[in-house]
């Protein structure tokens, strides 16, 4: 794993006592401040951000040891606690005297900003710390820069302001959905999948496809792709799924950079894939001020796309190395895994209806959270009541219950939560699931801290971006680049986001570019979803692309294969994830902007019929082996497909036709001739 790769702190059940019972505290002070609203939205912000930085300083060491030294780490973590005791402190007066600091402003602000600086590196590595602190610099001594660059200059004591105190710096509006949205739905991913969700989904993607030709990676596809549903974290798949999938696609005969390929790339769709996403899309919504709704609609036919794209390139990279599935006795029974679990779709089932019904990310993540739990409580209890009566009455007490949840307070139902945990306590197998449930709790917090921690950091950015208006300045350079040519434009644009992403996940990349990169598209025309989605994507795809790769650096141990060698085998895997925000920019319809759905579905269809060409020029294989005009001739089709030129569309279909017909036919020959 590379070495500055964004990780996850070592299990919660690997934690001392003291630390466990401080993420236990994290995860009620969430829950509590979602459902009642206790504190104002700064200090919420500002007790988040503390949270993180005592977890990070008590389990991320400094430098490689296994184990941060205690004295300094305890150190650090209550410096970081003191930062938000003084805003709550003193917010009353803070607001008062806003943009006039005093001499323990400037200290907590100072101290606030190290903090978070040095939580970040030992997080995700140095290369986040450095972005951002250029932006800090140039926030102090950009004055003395050339030409457009250089803003009016401003003051230690502003810029400190602006980035410690309000809601433009390190308390952000990143910072805002990190406490709010992003936290529920992690811990809400981090309740199902102590209570089984990932078996579930593993489990009926073994029973579907583990027995078809390519049988395991088309499991990774699968699987991925549903567990994208309940964490929206490309990397966290990586190391949960793949290290079940890749041992399996490497068993049956995929090479290791394949296997790693296969999973880096299907694990980092899943912050694209409808209903839930990823952390992103919730930042998004905020930013430009949409329902998350829209966001999710505008995914949802690029998502398919990409997902039958590497489904795709499996299929035929098994066809061509003739690897066939497990024996079909192996594979388990998907729907007696269902039957099993299937409990645990109700709050699922629950939270993409409350989310599409245009509740709030907020109160959706709430009320989901809060079924969650009834559900696995209630289904304990259930699961050791002998009579079949009894057991019925009870579901039926339970779906009473779901049914009437908006018309509950929110103490009844937390009400009922504890009395559910009190007969738990005293069922049989009981306290193992409390215990699934406690486990879950602190789970969720080590999640948070990666995401967490960058919203924060990238405040920064925000920040310097607001006061210095150097967005307008960056914008300027693209429009003078491409006030002619759009393709130019996004080609800047897409290459500023792979860029970025060498070393920085997602989230800090998806706000860098969409606070100076995406009003230039928005100025040349480009709608607001779709340039927003634009740079969505190819914050995701920098996590494939080398040198750095992140999600494929994360297989690489799993794989045992070089990171770079899997990131070659991903960006060929992840063709569509290229080519269709391009196509989106061009024609909406593909995000569902237009208003006709028949351009959508014919939008649709091109799209699928070039990336089966493209898939077959890059594997070499369709129906046997292509010969090099073939694959030349294929590669052509499919080009000339996502063009956006009167003519390109028709001599598309017309050369694609003919390589399906000539390839067809030589098959037929070579059959006839080798029967």
């Amino acid at each position: 794993m590379s070495e500055h790769q964004p990780t996850l702190a070592a299990s919660p059940a690997d934690w001392p006592r003291m630390v466990f019972a401080i993420a236990l505290a994290f995860s009620t002070f969430q829950i509590v401040t979602a459902a009642f609203h206790p504190v104002s939205t700064q200090i919420l912000r500002a007790v988040h951000v503390a949270f993180l930085l005592l977890l990070i300083f008590l389990v991320y060491p400094g430098t490689g040891k296994r184990r941060p030294w205690q004295p300094l780490a305890w150190l650090l973590g209550l410096a970081g606690i003191s930062t938000a005791a003084y805003q709550w402190s003193f917010e009353a007066e803070l607001i008062q005297r806003s943009g006039e600091l005093t001499d323990g402003d400037m200290f907590i602000g100072v101290l606030l900003a190290l903090l978070v600086f040095e939580a970040a590196r030992r997080v995700m590595g140095p290369a986040l710390p450095l972005i951002c602190g250029l932006f800090f610099f140039y926030a102090m001594f950009g004055q003395h820069l050339p030409g457009d660059l250089a803003h009016r200059g401003y003051g230690f004591d502003q810029v400190i302001n602006q980035l410690a105190f309000g809601t433009e710096g390190l308390y952000g509006t990143p910072t805002y959905v990190s406490a709010t949205y992003i936290f529920l739905f992690i811990l809400f991913g981090a309740f199902l999948e102590q209570a089984g969700m990932i078996r579930l989904f593993t489990d009926f993607a073994m029973g579907y496809f583990g027995h078809k030709r390519g049988g395991p990676a088309k499991v990774s596809v699968v699987s991925s792709a549903l567990m994208g549903t309940i964490t929206g974290s490309g990397v966290a798949n990586v190391v949960t799924t793949g290290q079940f999938t890749i041992p399996l696609m490497k068993r049956f005969g995929y090479t290791p950079a394949f296997a790693g390929g296969v999973e880096s790339t299907s694990s980092m769709g899943s912050q694209l894939m409808p209903p839930v996403m990823g952390a992103v899309a919730f930042i998004m919504a905020e930013t430009i001020d949409v329902p998350f709704a829209e966001i999710a609609k505008a995914a949802v036919l690029p998502a398919l796309l990409y997902f039958a794209s590497v489904f795709w390139m499996v299929h035929l990279e098994a066809k061509r190395a003739g690897l066939e599935g497990l024996p079909k006795d192996q594979c388990p029974d998907p729907w007696n895994a269902v039957r099993k679990r299937w409990f645990l779709l109700i709050p699922l089932g629950v939270l993409i209806w409350l989310l599409f019904s245009g509740r709030t990310p907020l109160f959706s993540g709430t009320v989901g959270l809060a079924l969650t739990a009834i559900v696995i409580l209630g289904s304990a209890i259930i699961l050791r009541i002998s009579s079949f009566g009894l057991r019925v009455a009870f579901w039926i007490a339970l779906g009473v219950l779901c049914a009437g949840f908006f018309q509950l307070g929110i103490g009844v139902i937390f009400g009922v939560i504890g009395a559910l945990v009190v007969v738990c306590w005293f069922v049989k197998g009981g306290r193992e699931t409390l215990r699934i449930c406690v486990h879950a709790l602190a789970e969720g917090p080590r999640h948070a801290l990666p995401v967490g921690i960058a919203c924060a950091l990238v405040g920064v950015i925000i920040g310097v971006v607001s006061l210095t208006g150097v967005a307008s300045t960056f914008a300027g350079f693209i429009l003078a680049i491409g006030q002619d040519n759009l393709f130019l434009s996004l080609v800047l644009t897409m290459l500023t986001c792979l860029v970025l992403g060498m070393g920085i996940p997602t989230i800090p990349n998806y706000i860098i570019t969409s606070s100076i990169a995406a009003p230039a598209l928005l100025d040349l025309g480009v709608p607001l979803i779709v340039s927003h989605m634009f740079v969505f994507y190819f914050g995701i795809l920098a996590d494939l692309t080398p040198p750095v790769a992140l999600a494929c650096f994360a297989a690489a141990p799993i794989a045992g294969e070089r990171g770079l060698k899997i990131s070659l085998w991903a960006i060929r895997i992840a063709l569509a994830g290229f080519v269709v925000p391009f196509m989106a920019v061009y024609n909406p319809s593909l995000m569902l902007q237009g208003e006709s759905l028949l351009m959508s579905a014919y939008l649709v269809g091109k799209a699928a019929f070039a990336i089966g060409l493209w898939g077959a020029a890059s594997i070499g294989y369709f129906q046997q082996r292509l010969a090099w005009w073939e694959r030349l001739l294929a590669l052509t089709a499919g080009v000339s497909l996502i063009l956006a030129l009167p003519f390109t569309d028709s001599l598309g279909f017309v050369l694609g036709a003919l390589l399906v017909g000539l390839h067809l036919w030589r098959g037929h020959r070579l059959s006839a001739a080798h029967p």
